[in-house]
């Protein structure tokens, strides 16, 4: 089949072509209002990727499990300080930050440094480790969507209000 090298390589490949496309749907997404469904849905499509964890090939053990919660949730902290809303013409619309892309490009980085040296030093099954950062990306989603939604929901009361 394919080799741990090629896996690693194109898992490094596709986790670049997504920094471009989250990138340009960001740039979209600040040019309309913001609306909740476009904030809750990702983490709930993404959900189906669980759907993985049904062959055993594919789980991480209770240590990996753990740490990458903590390490998502870490990295979520980033993606919510990037992320703020402001209110232009009675509506609400996420803000441009341009250290949005740079702490994309940098979260990316450390996940695709962090793949290299698991795959090369601890020899963790690919298919675990696309367990493993499955778990990672999820938790790191899941918290900048909710702390989304509330700031979201924050401002609309306040248009509410007015």
């Amino acid at each position: 089949m394919f080799t741990k090298q090629f896996l690693v390589i194109a898992s490094i490949i596709v986790s670049l072509l997504m920094v471009v496309i989250v990138n340009f749907v960001r740039l979209r997404n600040t040019k309309k209002p913001a609306v909740a469904k476009k904030i809750i849905l990702p983490p709930l499509f993404m959900a189906t990727g669980a759907s993985m964890f049904i062959l055993p090939m594919f789980r991480p053990t209770l240590p990996e499990l753990i740490s990458s919660v903590v390490m998502g949730m870490l990295f979520s902290i980033v993606l919510i300080k990037t992320s703020k809303f402001e209110i232009r013409d009675n509506q609400i619309y996420l803000q441009r930050s341009k250290l949005f892309i740079v702490a994309l490009i940098g979260l990316v980085a450390l996940r695709m440094i962090g793949k290299i040296i698991l795959a090369e030093t601890i020899h963790i099954d690919p298919t675990q480790m696309s367990g493993i950062f499955f778990i990672l990306a999820f938790s790191m989603i899941l918290p900048w969507r909710i702390s989304m939604y509330i700031g979201f929901r924050k401002l609309k009361r306040q248009l509410d209000n007015a």
